[in-house]
């Protein structure tokens, strides 16, 4: 089969284009990282490029408001907070005159392309504002500002957006820049306040921001395992104060201590009226005498510095904004980069305005459940994970499957972990399943450290790090014949195993062992967890984004400290076995000048060739060095090798210091993304488990001895896959213990680009402009 055409990133020219890039609207964090971005990828690409201060208002008043940039203009800002160019709401912008003014700005400056960093508000007066470009341009000619050629040369400007709200808010992205962060900041309170409200059995009433939409408020309810959530989206039915309340009073009973209830600041009942914070506190106090407060939490969630997903989510979303501009014709319709899955995609902007304004539609006309579909996959299946974690169902209320489901950790701890299994059990129960849980991973269910978990067993364990069921690395092989005698003798009907590479060996050995023990002919899954993010079949690993968010939080601090001293490189080593995903994604989102992985072999060459890059580095205004080192890249060119070459070659230049992170990339809380993250896809794999039950049951017995019926459930592209693990040993590479093919190695180039190396860079998957993919059930007007 022929090989499809190629795109690369050195046939793409930007020499004599002009590239202008403004914030507007709300602030969010990674907004800085967008801009970076595009003012580096617009450079490299040999474009002009120019940053608007103040928004739009900036645009109006043109003169110090609108200047060209060199690449050091923005050094430093990666892990700045909030838009270091200045965000504002515009009046004048909203009329044509101080649109016709805008025009005249830019066209003094020769800037015919447009990247807009804002909402759904910004990004439709963007589109309004090319729709009348040529009109404009005729007034300026008209008013004798303008000559009749200059029409001629400007005639049509370009228009890419980039979507920067904390609230999630706009249709046909999955994430916005910014809501990762703000989650972060929210996540960070809850865990703050749960260890006051237990010392005291109180009632915490948290209201977060969102205006009208509540992905906020539910993303932290299902990362905190909140007790209550209010969202505009789905308003509480009838009667919903009495349900609280019994709801709140039954936990209390259960010997729980506090109770956490989530208010999103746009939340309705279903007559559209506002249930507010305060109110909700005055209904606990009178019905049930709980000891209340209630916390607003307000602009804190703007603040902050940026998360690890929304630095690389700002990077990757800027550069793809300037290839958008770069590939332009007059015919392209104003679009959108976004992120939908792990795929960065360019989607018709006004589609998506559209379908943000169907859902404010539906809401008002109380059509919730349009809402709520409208609203994206994404927001449904947090939705129904929601619902499925936070209500316990009566005994008489939940049907009896008679199986019962093992689950056990296996591999070296990560964060997120314990949130899964959470998920796992409580889907579990709610399925009709007894769960248990095993002690020690394939170690301790050979010797029988098994037990039943139930349901209030597993309340407050999203947040905690580490794993609380205990894990090791033993694979099973050697265990095999007690393995099955436990399987036996308490009847385990299906496993799932939480875990790493190990995790993974484990089930193919079971797998194998099926024709030996007809005990292991049972439904069996794993889903990922490992900081290493090294498992085949997925893109994402639970635990990987809060070792990353570690890693870029110390580089943050290593980068302060090296700038106070100047001349001053730090080489910092990174964990992943040989797996370079913390090193590489690590020095994406901390700004990193090299990073050192196994997938890419380096030579003696390549290190003379970046501490040549360093030097001449330091002769600029950015004084200071940053490289990341996968711990197993090279087994000669060690960390201490590095260090002391980059001393040697160095000196009289800038001088060196070395960092090895080592076990605190495994430790912490777990991140809002990894405990999201781990209790959908552990719901997931709970409900596959429960079908492939109900295939395999026969004559009184579960039997399953086919390839489909031991899986791996993975992040792929797009989408949540099931894969059979027989399948996967093909991708594998069983020696490094890493898959063949790997997501993020697109995204090397990206990195030494936006550190300055010249470089080739494929972007074949980049440049299909798509349609907003409505919900199922969906016609063109928004009605079932």
């Amino acid at each position: 089969m022929a090989q499809p055409d190629k795109k690369f990133i050195e046939n793409l020219s930007g020499t004599g284009k002009a590239i202008a890039v403004l914030t507007s609207g709300g602030d969010a964090q990674g907004m800085n990282a967008a801009v970076r971005a595009v003012v580096r990828m617009g450079i490299y690409v040999g474009a002009k490029v120019y940053l608007v201060h103040e928004g739009y208002q900036g645009m109006v008043d043109g003169g110090q408001n609108i200047v060209e940039v060199s690449w050091e203009s923005v050094s430093s800002i990666l892990q700045v907070g909030g838009t270091v160019i200045g965000s504002a709401r515009c009046k004048a912008f909203r009329s044509r005159e101080g649109r016709l003014q805008a025009a005249f700005n830019l066209i003094q400056c020769g800037i015919t392309n447009l990247c807009v960093i804002g909402g759904d508000g910004s990004l439709t007066g963007a589109n309004l504002f090319r729709e009348e470009w040529s009109g404009l341009l005729d007034e300026l000619v008209k008013s004798g500002k303008i000559e009749e050629d200059t029409v001629q040369k400007y005639s049509h400007i370009n228009i890419v957006g980039m979507v920067g709200s904390i609230d999630n808010d706009f249709c046909g992205t999955d994430m916005t820049i910014g809501t990762d962060s703000a989650l972060h900041r929210i996540i960070e309170v809850v865990d703050a306040i749960m260890t006051t409200a237990q010392s005291h059995q109180r009632t915490f009433v948290l209201e977060v921001m969102g205006r009208h939409c509540g992905y906020l408020a539910l993303v932290s309810a299902l990362a905190c395992g909140a007790d209550w959530v209010f969202i505009p989206e789905c308003p509480p039915l009838e009667g919903w104060e009495d349900q609280m309340c019994t709801k709140l009073s039954e936990n209390r009973a259960r010997k729980k201590r506090l109770n956490i209830i989530i208010v999103s600041e746009g939340a309705i009942d279903t007559h559209n009226n506002s249930i507010t914070s305060e109110k909700v506190k005055d209904l606990v106090v009178s019905h049930l005498g709980f000891d209340t407060r209630v916390t607003i939490l307000g602009h804190v969630q703007r603040g902050g510095t940026p998360s690890a997903f929304d630095r690389i989510l700002g990077s990757r979303m800027g550069v793809e904004a300037v290839l958008a501009l770069l590939e332009a014709t007059p015919d392209t319709p104003a679009c959108v980069v976004s992120l939908c899955g792990n795929q960065a995609v360019r989607l018709p902007l006004m589609e998506c305005v559209q379908m943000t304004q169907e859902v404010q539609k539906a809401m008002d006309e109380r059509r919730f459940e349009d809402a709520v579909r409208l609203r994206g996959r994404s927001f449904e299946n947090n939705l129904n994970t929601y619902k499925l974690l936070s209500h316990k169902k009566s005994a008489s209320e939940l049907p009896k499957s008679n199986f019962n489901v093992a689950v056990l950790n296996v591999g070296a701890p990560a964060a997120g972990m314990n949130g899964a299994v959470r998920s796992a059990v409580r889907v579990g129960i709610t399925e009709g399943h007894k769960m248990f849980a095993v002690n020690d991973g394939f170690e301790g269910f050979a010797k029988g450290q098994i037990k039943e978990i139930r349901w209030g067993d597993v309340g407050g364990w999203t947040g905690q790090g580490g794993s609380l069921l205990g894990t090791k690395r033993t694979l099973p092989e050697k265990y095999l014949e007690e393995i099955a005698d436990q399987i036996r003798t308490h009847n385990i009907n299906a496993i799932l195993i939480i875990g790493g590479f190990e995790a993974y060996l484990g089930l193919l050995e079971l797998s194998v062992a099926r024709e030996k023990f007809e005990e292991l002919c049972i439904p069996m899954v794993m889903v990922p967890a490992t900081v290493s993010n090294n498992v085949p079949g997925s893109d994402f690993s639970i635990g990987a984004d809060t070792a990353l968010n570690t890693i870029t939080d110390t580089c943050d601090r290593i980068k302060l400290s090296a700038s106070g001293t100047k001349r001053r490189v730090f080489i910092i080593e990174t964990m992943g076995g040989y797996c370079g995903y913390l090193a590489n994604m690590g020095a994406l989102a901390s700004g990193a000048d090299a990073a050192y992985v196994f997938e890419e072999p380096f030579d003696i060459r390549d290190l003379q060739a970046n501490v040549e890059h360093l030097t001449a580095k330091m002769k600029t205004s950015i004084q200071r060095g940053l490289v990341l080192r996968n711990e197993n890249c090279n087994e000669n060119y060690t960390t201490d090798f590095i260090y002391q070459l980059y001393s040697e070659e160095g000196k009289g230049v800038f001088d060196c210091r070395k960092n090895v992170l080592g076990h605190m990339q495994q430790g912490g809380a777990p991140s809002p993304f990894d405990r999201n993250f781990g209790t959908k896809i552990a719901a997931k794999a709970i409900q596959w488990i429960s079908r492939k039950l109900k295939e395999n049951y026969k004559q009184g017995r579960v039997f399953a001895n086919t390839e489909d019926t031991v899986c791996l459930l993975g992040m792929r592209r797009r989408n949540l896959v099931f894969q059979p693990v027989v399948q996967l040993k093909d991708e594998t590479d069983f020696v490094h213990r890493i898959p063949k093919e790997q997501w993020w190695l697109k995204l090397r180039p990206l990195m030494k680009i936006l550190a300055k190396y010249k470089t080739s860079y494929d972007i074949s998957d980049s440049g299909q402009l798509e349609h907003v993919r409505r919900p199922r059930g969906e016609t063109e007007t928004g009605h079932l």
